[in-house]
Parts: structure tokens; sequence; C-alpha cells
């Protein structure tokens, strides 16, 4: 239940600390004025996207653990956290949906009444910055997402590497366990003969101190 020097249990806590921390910040952003949202909308972002490259990393944990009833509890925790991280992600994806639509049409409004009365270049350039700074959070959103997916894919690679090595490993043992069985199955076998040469020339030799024998009788 450890891998990259922390366990299971620890990066569960972290996913439930970070998860709690993107809650109320999901539940302060929609209590914020428009104009002052993008940064907060964007570090919610950033948290969304570690949380769930946590879950990547405990679902491997999980999946390692020997005892069935072990694996199905943390498979359950696990799940819980990776569904609360969806339901956040969606909140804030509505948000900035609604956000970017409240930005679209102010900005209609005031190209409106500068066309009514030619003064609404300020209010104009207002808006126009907000929705870059939208339009921003978005291509770094992308970004992250995109550098989340290339991360868990390594992940995913080095854990089948991992593998393949024990895989290796094992049969390497077996390879030198067989090797050690058969050396001690030559020495019986050298031992055994060593005993029958014995016993073949004890053999000859009673063979031949009993045909001196009876020679020596006849005469």
């Amino acid at each position: 239940m450890e891998g990259g020097g922390a366990t299971l249990s620890e990066v569960y806590q972290s996913a439930r600390k970070l998860l709690l921390k993107t809650r109320d910040g999901v539940e302060r952003l929609e209590r914020l004025d428009y104009s002052a949202s993008s940064d907060l909308s964007f570090s919610l972002s950033n948290d969304i996207s570690q949380i769930q490259s946590l879950c990547v990393q405990m679902d491997r944990f999980w999946r390692s653990i020997a005892a069935k009833s072990q694996r199905d509890l943390w498979k359950r925790k696990v799940e819980q956290i990776a569904e609360e991280a969806d339901s956040l992600k969606q909140s804030l994806d509505k948000y900035n949906i609604k956000n970017q639509k409240r930005i679209t049409e102010a900005k209609e409004r005031a190209d409106l009444l500068g066309r009514a009365n030619g003064n609404s270049s300020h209010v104009l350039r207002i808006f126009d910055e907000e929705a870059q700074a939208m339009q921003s959070i978005r291509n770094s959103k992308q970004e992250l997402q995109n550098s989340t997916a290339l991360g868990e894919t390594i992940l995913s690679s080095i854990h089948g590497q991992r593998e393949r090595l024990k895989s290796a490993h094992r049969k390497a043992l077996d390879v030198l366990n067989t090797v050690g069985m058969s050396n001690s199955v030559l020495r019986v076998i050298e031992r055994r003969n060593r005993v029958d040469q014995r016993i073949k020339y004890a053999g000859m030799l009673l063979t031949v101190i009993f045909l001196c024998a009876f020679v020596m009788w006849r005469r």
C-alpha cells in the first residue's frame, strides 16, 4: 500500500483535505462579484485537477491490496472522492459558463449604450479585459487537463514496467530453484554410483575368494 514515499491512507487524507478546501472555495465563489472571481476560479480548477490526479494514484494503490474486504473498502472510499471531485468540477463549469454569459450580455448592453451616446469605450474596455481573463482561464484549464492525462499515462507505463520486472524476477528465482534442485539430484546420483561400484567390487572379490576356496577343497 505504498508508492512514491506515501501510503494509501496518507494520499487519501491529502485528497480529503483538498476536497474540503475546494468545496468551501466553490461556495465562496458563488457569493463573489463576477468581476472579482477570475483568480479564485482558476485556483479551484487547479485544485480539482490535483484531486483527480490523487484519485488516479489511489486507484492503483487499492488494486494491489491482497485482502478483498480491505480492497472493497478502499475502492468505495476512492470512488466517493472521485464522485465529489466530479460534482465540484461540474459546479465550477456551470459557474464559468454563467459568468461568461453574464459578461457577454453586459458587453452587448454596453455596446448598445455606446451607439446611443458614444460614451461607452471605458465600459467596453473593462468587459474586454474580463472576457480575455476568462478565456485565459479556460486555456490554462485545458493545459492542466492535458498535463494530468500525460502524467497518468506515464504513471501507468511505470506501473506496467514494474509488474514486468516483478514477473522476470519470479522467473529468475524459479530457474535458480530448478538449477539448485538439479544439482542436488546429481549429487545423489553420484553417491549412488559410488556405492554401486563398491558393491560390485566387493562381490567380485567375494566370488574370487569363493572360487579359490572351492578349488583348494577339491584338491
